[in-house]
């Protein structure tokens, strides 16, 4: 379950966090699940770094694991690509 309080705020997410996010969304736009090495290849961060901030993003609902890739959580805001 989202949590509500975390997703309310996205001043609390990270630069890091923030670019992990919108490389996942960029690739949920087409239908694709991300994976770590995905989101990696296209932010340049680390695959540790990267990992740590799908996790911190699944655990406060904006991302939702699938398997070993993500899609995008609850959002009441829009994306645009």
């Amino acid at each position: 379950m989202p949590d509500e309080k975390r997703l309310e705020d996205v001043q609390q997410m990270t630069a890091a966090d923030m670019t992990v996010y919108e490389a996942v969304a960029a690739l949920n736009t087409k239908e694709r699940p991300a994976t770590v090495a995905d989101v990696a290849a296209m932010t340049g961060l680390p695959e540790d770094d990267v990992r740590r901030c799908l996790t911190s993003l699944a655990e406060g609902g904006r991302l939702v694991p699938k398997g070993d890739a993500y899609t995008l959580g609850t959002h009441d805001w829009g994306l645009e690509y």
